[in-house]
C-alpha cells in the first residue's frame, strides 16, 4: 500500500448489530426516519468508541440475490460514511421495497439524505 493511501476503513464484526433485542431496542427505544428507499432506526451511544449498523430486508423487496445485493449496499454505504457521524451511534437500516434495482449512488444518496436531515453527520 503507497504511503500516501488513507487508512482502511473497515466495517468488521465488531461494527454490526447481530442480536436480536438490539434491533428490538433501537425500534422501541431509538428515533425513526424515512427517507426515500430507506428507513433508520437509531439510538446515540454516549461512552461507545465505534457505530454500529444492523441492516433488515424483507421478502418484500425481491429474492434472495437482490436482498443480499441490497444488503451490500446499504453496508458499503455505510462502511464509507462512518467517519462522518457526529458522534458514535446504533443504526438499523431497512430497506423499502423501492429499493430493488437502485444503483448504488441512489442509495448512497437516500442514506446520506437521511443522515443529513436528522442531523447525524458533522
Amino acid at each position: 500500500m503507497p504511503a500516501d493511501a488513507p487508512a482502511r476503513r473497515g466495517l468488521g464484526r465488531g461494527s454490526r448489530i447481530k442480536q436480536g433485542r438490539d434491533f428490538m431496542r433501537l425500534r422501541t427505544a431509538g428515533q425513526r426516519r424515512v427517507h426515500g428507499c430507506l428507513i433508520a432506526n437509531w439510538l446515540h451511544l454516549p461512552g461507545a468508541e465505534r457505530s454500529r449498523l444492523g441492516v433488515v430486508v424483507s421478502k418484500k423487496v425481491s429474492g434472495s440475490v437482490v436482498r443480499s445485493r441490497v444488503k451490500r449496499l446499504l453496508r458499503e454505504s455505510f462502511r464509507l460514511h462512518q467517519y462522518e457521524l457526529a458522534q458514535p451511534l446504533d443504526l438499523v437500516l431497512v430497506a423499502r421495497p423501492s429499493i430493488a434495482g437502485r444503483k448504488f449512488a441512489e442509495v448512497e444518496g437516500d442514506f446520506l439524505s437521511t443522515l443529513r436531515s436528522a442531523k447525524l453527520l458533522k
